[in-house]
């Protein structure tokens, strides 16, 4: 195998991509040097239940994967104590419209944006990649978001996100079941219920989820699958507590049944956010994993032992570099 060539990547902080009520929203870019361009972009989402985190909650960006020659950003949102849905995907696809008017400014390809998230990031990475350019928008943006551009973008990887809210207490694993890592210990110590007042899903949406049936749907990626949308990579840990991997399943399936390009990765004995290991390829012997694929709506499912990183610099390149 020929080793892929590293950059060394120039870190560009601190820019703000909007402001909300007079608060900067700001966005760090992860850029390597000497790479061809134009670069394309990779848009990090962490996450943190929609109400913790920041742009520096993740994995290195350096390494996943600006030294690769993708130009790699990562933003705040607003979290739900200071706004509840629908602001935080407002901020997602203003970030993406940011990135758009400032291509040129940066070496950016404006036609080349992927979305990576994690837990509540997977469900905005998720809700983007479903809603396209002209769904869930704001009515009008602020100016410094990017004007009239779209925020459609070109591939999505969403890691254990949130889908439909009302069905996650009943597809919920026992805190007795849930993996050894230190997020489902912690998980396992402090067990709740979606449908809890206090739940991360209840506190996004400003009421229970049960209260509110039709925010909920609003909320659901799944609402807005229609053929044509952009390749979806899917991961999940079949041990994960907090977001059962059913979520994902849902998802995927939606996608599948609409003729889109799916994978859905259903990792054994894996946990919650994973993608925070930075070390989870360097291990020794790779996790075994269910793999889906979807493609035109015929399927194909294979057994796999899969690196997690390997699998999406991958995606990223066959959908955002060879594409």
């Amino acid at each position: 195998m020929i080793a892929m060539e590293r950059y060394a990547v120039n870190r560009v902080p601190d820019l703000v991509y909007a402001i909300r009520s007079g608060k900067p929203l700001y966005m760090d870019l992860y850029l390597p040097q000497d790479a061809p361009g134009p670069l394309p972009v990779i848009l990090w989402l962490h996450g943190g239940g929609w109400r913790i985190g920041d742009r520096r909650l993740g994995p290195d960006l350096t390494r996943f994967f600006a030294e690769k020659g993708f130009a790699m950003a990562s933003i705040d949102y607003r979290l739900s104590g200071e706004a509840v849905f629908p602001a935080q995907i407002h901020d997602v696809k203003a970030a993406i419209r940011w990135l758009k008017a400032h291509a040129d400014s940066y070496g950016l390809d404006a036609g080349r944006i992927g979305l990576w998230g994690s837990s509540a990031g997977g469900h905005l990475a998720a809700l983007a990649g479903t809603t396209g350019g002209s769904v869930l928008e704001e009515e009008s943006g602020p100016s410094s978001d990017g004007g009239l551009w779209t925020s459609d973008v070109q591939a999505v990887v969403d890691g254990y996100g949130p889908t439909d809210f009302l069905q996650m207490d009943a597809h919920r694993l026992h805190p007795d079941e849930a993996a050894s890592d230190a997020e489902s210990s912690r998980m396992r110590a402090k067990p709740t219920r979606s449908a809890d007042a206090d739940s991360p899903e209840s506190q996004l949406m400003g009421a229970p989820i049960e209260t509110c049936p039709d925010r909920v749907r609003e909320a659901n990626p799944i609402t807005y699958v229609r053929k044509g949308l952009p390749p979806f990579l899917i991961l999940h840990g079949t041990k994960d507590v907090p977001v059962p991997a059913h979520q994902s399943v849902i998802l995927y399936e939606a996608l599948r049944d609409s003729g889109n390009e799916a994978t859905l990765v259903l990792i054994e004995g894996f946990g919650h956010a994973f993608f925070n290991q930075n070390d989870l390829d360097d291990r020794e012997e790779a996790p075994e994993a269910t793999v889906y694929t979807a493609n035109q709506r015929t399927e194909q499912i294979t057994r796999e032992n899969i690196r997690v990183f390997a699998l999406i610099e991958q995606f990223f390149r066959t959908h955002l570099m060879e594409a």
